[in-house]
């Protein structure tokens, strides 16, 4: 059993904490947004700071006792500043969605336009979704892929930013698998006079390693959160120029939120140290070359691909003709011991419970160690639970497969089972 300091007489909570902590070990984790932070993220992130309450800024708080929040804060931007070349950084954004809410509330008023992707072209929630805050607040506009290529219609974007005239331009996305033109996104802008906001959460352990292009150059905000490929803790940053550092300051504190979550921001600072080693570099390499061969391995035996691969850490299945859905994939992925999540396509027809992909990322394998050849066998194992996607017997014999394979990656070794 794991011991955790201090809930050793929380036998409930002290029991779900394992069980997470075995599924994670057992399993491969698949999805595009998850990643395994450090021992040592982890750590700063259970830390002291949990009981500090610190609003406001370095040597700008409303209460006393925060000359060491400030002195982590100052290093985090530091740090972050080093790693992205921005001229500014607000770290207290407790989320992407959050961050983004603050960079968005810094240059629009509601009922101000904005362009960005189609959910269902592989945008996010918060870039114009009816369902979020930004599709409810904001009168928003949608670009997406050609049909053709499955890439960014850039000519169609140029068009409708013309025609719309919107106030913000949002580029970034959730589920699209190629290097984005941002000097594209920056004529778009030019030509209607739009701020250009660039959500980078996905693919911002990329552009710190150099194999993504960086939007800092090109766009006025750039937004991310600290997990998924940066490996760092639950949470977001937000990066910008310093002509909006004070408005972009101003909505993250006092408009949206109260005191920051020191202990998380420490957690971001850890994460931020582990960045600039040159293992980082080493591993985001590795990450992109696993997805390559995921690719390589789906596409082999069929399994059609939105773009026909990827330049990133994730690649999207489009399983219309296969015989099932994203839902009915991830369902058999789940009990087979793969840990992967549905997701709509380009020109999706099906309802976002059941839709027609089904999003795989490399991250978080990457990050236990695998290489190609180890990804050559997560992709027979995808396979024959795809192939077997109506037998739960086969599945949970994969599964079993799948807990033997994993027992050569080690999770957290320094934690006791």
């Amino acid at each position: 059993m794991v011991t955790l300091k201090g809930l050793e007489l929380d036998q409930r909570l002290s029991q779900i904490l394992h069980r997470e902590l075995e599924r994670q070990r057992r399993k491969l984790e698949m999805i595009a947004s998850e990643n395994f932070a450090s021992e040592a993220v982890l750590a700063a992130g259970a830390s002291v700071f949990t009981n500090k309450y610190a609003e406001g800024y370095p040597e700008r708080r409303y209460y006393g006792g925060c000359e060491y929040a400030d002195e982590l804060e100052v290093l985090t931007h530091q740090r972050v500043k080093k790693i992205f070349g921005c001229e500014y950084v607000n770290v207290q954004p407790h989320s992407g969605s959050s961050a983004n809410m603050a960079a968005y509330f810094a240059v629009l008023k509601p009922g101000d336009s904005i362009l960005g992707m189609d959910l269902s072209h592989g945008g996010h929630l918060t870039h114009g979704a009816a369902v979020s805050f930004s599709g409810r607040l904001f009168s928003c506009h949608s670009y997406g892929v050609s049909k053709e290529t499955e890439l960014i219609d850039y000519d169609r974007l140029i068009e409708l930013a013309t025609t719309i005239k919107p106030k913000v331009i949002v580029a970034g996305a959730s589920s699209y698998p190629r290097i984005i033109d941002f000097q594209k996104f920056r004529e778009a802008a030019d030509l209607c006079g739009a701020v250009l906001i660039v959500d980078m959460a996905h693919f911002a352990g990329l552009v710190a390693a150099g194999i993504h292009p960086s939007p800092v150059p090109y766009a006025e905000i750039v937004t991310s959160t600290t997990h998924k490929t940066l490996r760092g803790p639950r949470g977001g940053l937000i990066l910008c120029r310093l002509s909006q550092a004070k408005a972009i300051d101003e909505q993250v504190f006092p408009g949206l939120q109260g005191g920051p979550l020191m202990h998380i921001v420490a957690a971001k600072c850890a994460a931020m140290g582990e960045a600039l080693q040159p293992d980082f570099i080493d591993y985001q390499h590795q990450t992109v070359k696993n997805a390559q061969r995921l690719a390589a391995r789906l596409s082999s035996v069929g399994y059609r691909l939105v773009s026909g691969g990827t330049d990133t850490h994730l690649i999207l299945v489009d399983l219309r003709g296969s015989g099932l859905n994203g839902q009915q994939a991830q369902t058999a992925l789940d009990l087979a011991g793969i840990t992967a999540n549905k997701n709509m396509v380009p020109f999706e027809k099906e309802s976002f419970k059941a839709p027609s992909g089904l999003r795989l990322g490399t991250a978080a394998l990457t990050t236990r160690g695998f290489k190609e050849s180890d990804i050559d066998q997560v992709s027979r194992f995808i396979i024959d639970a795809l192939d077997h996607h109506d037998d739960e017997s086969k599945l949970k014999k994969i599964a079993q497969k799948v807990e033997d394979f994993t027992i050569n990656f080690p999770l957290y070794p320094g934690m006791d089972s």
